[in-house]
């Protein structure tokens, strides 16, 4: 058998795992899989495949675990990057959450669906004036700092708008968390934030404290994304509690606000064992609460910024099998109706996932398979190795769990293929929350 994530098939090709599943997934007694209560051989009539199909019973359920498990003596921003969009939006304002978005077009979309201005922070390493003098002139409620010359930028654009801007002040602070390299983002060698190596922290806080149109709330660091426990989080707040002491000693002053990012990691496969809410936040307290002790420092208040965490478990994508190729001695090639345009993470990243017969039940065989989708492309994969029924036949509907987050959040238009919809699913109704692309919204850009 040749080298793949799975060393044998699992003892029921039928079973769910509940791990990689939002939580109202589950096979009816005909042996179909529905979510929200809703068949998904329906949901394929109704919206068609490719389609992503939302839990909102279960996103909003994580909503409140984040909110519940921190507190309010702490603040949780949902990382936008991972998927956003108007629905989304009212969803995160009603259940008590902060948003966190890193462009203009979050941020507009962040603002029409209601989410008060104050409540968005607004990250990127190469935020244009456009945008900074957008999300000043709308109150968001902190820009984090990137670079020496955005110091000065922000600092500008608020004094001329009249205002005071809350910031915080990015630093990567070398530790890089265990991840894919591409995904890494503390380590000195990468394009965000600013280095507590050789003193340049120190100095981007110096020139904050300075800027009449700067209020220097705080010290945010990220320190890698898919991250299953909190040790490199141990490591991160030393370091930067460590610079809120050289603040305190050289300024004067302590910053009352730590940021210590995002980037927990969830289950894609049944070997991925990601921690509860209420574990992270019971860790991450007492790791800032006896940095702060032991450097005779006040505990600041903690945010967090979960985006695949919340929705990445959420969501999953529908597809129709079509050509069906088995390879002697290799493994058996099935083909869907999407692809590399509505999952890049496999080809970006190598990322596994599972995979699932999801309008029958089979008693077939296992048998290995690579999942792939119709674009010209070789690296056209979703799912590398995983075991399906032998039986499998064009026409019938398998389905990729946890597929929320940086799914149609990086989806394109490779070969034209057009983007699928995601419907969410709540207590036996569906509905469109981003529709499908059609071919005349293609031409419809194209003007020449």
């Amino acid at each position: 058998m040749p080298e793949g994530h799975y060393a044998a098939p699992p003892a029921d090709l039928n079973a769910l795992d509940e791990k990689v599943w939002a939580r109202t997934v589950s096979r009816d007694t005909d042996g179909v899989v529905q979510v929200g209560g809703i068949p998904v051989t329906r949901l394929a009539e109704e919206f068609g495949t490719p389609a992503y199909f939302v839990d909102e019973t279960d996103f909003r359920a994580r909503c409140r675990a984040w909110a519940d498990a921190f507190g309010k003596d702490a603040d949780v921003f949902y990382a936008g990057k991972a998927f956003l969009s108007r629905a989304v939006v009212r969803w995160l304002k009603e259940e008590g959450l902060n948003l966190d978005v890193c462009s203009g077009g979050e941020l507009t979309t962040a603002l029409d669906a209601g989410m008060p201005a104050e409540r968005i922070a607004f990250h990127g390493n190469n935020k244009s004036a456009e945008e900074i003098e957008r999300a000043v002139r709308t109150g968001v409620g902190r820009i984090v700092l990137d670079s020496f010359q955005e110091i000065v930028r922000v600092a500008h654009i608020a004094q001329s708008l009249g205002k005071r801007q809350k910031v915080q002040i990015r630093v990567t602070v070398g530790v890089e968390a265990h991840t894919h390299e591409f995904i890494a983002t503390a380590h000195e060698d990468q394009k965000f934030g600013i280095a507590l190596a050789g003193g340049e922290a120190a100095e981007a806080v110096r020139r904050a404290l300075k800027l009449d149109g700067l209020e220097l709330i705080g010290i945010h660091s990220h320190i890698g994304s898919q991250i299953f426990d909190t040790s490199g989080f141990e490591v991160a707040a030393h370091r930067v509690v460590g610079l809120l002491k050289e603040v305190r000693d050289e300024h004067g002053v302590e910053l009352p606000e730590i940021d210590l990012g995002g980037g927990l990691g969830i289950a894609y496969t049944s070997d991925d064992d990601p921690r509860e809410p209420h574990e992270i936040a019971k860790a991450l307290n007492e790791i800032v609460t006896r940095e702060c002790e032991a450097a005779g420092l006040r505990t600041p208040r903690i945010s967090v910024e979960p985006g695949r965490a919340i929705v990445g478990p959420t969501a999953f994508t529908l597809y129709e099998v079509g050509t069906v190729k088995p390879l002697a001695g290799l493994r058996t090639y099935v083909s869907v109706d999407g692809g590399m345009s509505d999952n890049i993470r496999t080809a970006l990243y190598d990322a596994e996932y599972s995979v699932a017969l999801v309008s029958r039940t089979s008693d077939a065989e296992p048998m290995l398979s690579r999942v792939v989708g119709k674009h010209c492309e070789s690296g056209d994969i979703v799912v590398k190795d995983a075991f399906l029924p032998a039986d499998i036949a064009p026409g019938d509907l398998i389905a990729v769990p946890a597929t929320g987050a940086y799914c149609r959040s990086m989806a394109s238009n490779y070969n034209h293929v057009l983007r699928p919809p995601v419907v969410a699913v709540r207590d036996g109704e569906a509905r469109v929350i981003v529709r499908r692309e059609t071919e005349e919204d293609l031409l419809r850009l194209d003007v020449g």
